[in-house]
């Protein structure tokens, strides 16, 4: 089963269950596959729909930053309660340990010495954990602890 089809019956079966946060969160994503399927004119294949997945997740994690900002618990809840429900769509995140691996072999691939080499450094670093759901905020902090010392 796709995907795309997974979040479609699971929306199904969260409405018969009459559970309304995951219901609600669930019809925000099936919007989106909508929006993007539209903006791409043809069907989804799981690499989109993990792409959309992850950009929803990052969007819902700025956003739960501004609402602690601003103190609102309220909305940092419901949020959070959101990025629940998309991540368990979601491959299990790369560990910390893991990034900090990639990292150090992505600097010795490159010869990375310096914070000029970063681009390079959160590229290697970036194809060696594809698919592995890393936080790339997670590594770009990664890479510059190493790369400053």
């Amino acid at each position: 089963m796709a995907l795309s089809e997974k979040i479609i019956a699971d929306l199904t079966a969260s409405m018969k269950a009459q559970d309304a946060p995951r219901t609600s969160t669930l019809r925000m994503v099936k919007a989106a596959m909508m929006n993007r399927k539209i903006d791409k004119g043809a069907e989804l294949d799981d690499d989109d729909m993990l792409k959309l997945l992850r950009s929803l997740v990052k969007q819902r994690k700025d956003s739960v930053e501004q609402y602690e900002k601003a103190g609102r618990k309220d909305l940092v809840d419901k949020e959070q309660a959101e990025i629940t429900v998309i991540e368990s769509y979601l491959p299990q995140s790369a560990s910390e340990a893991e990034i900090q691996q990639a990292v150090a072999v992505a600097i010795a691939e490159t010869g990375a010495t310096s914070m000029k080499d970063m681009g390079k450094v959160m590229k290697a670093t970036q194809t060696a954990l594809a698919g592995k759901n890393a936080d790339g905020k997670l590594v770009s902090e990664i890479v510059k602890s190493k790369l400053n010392t």
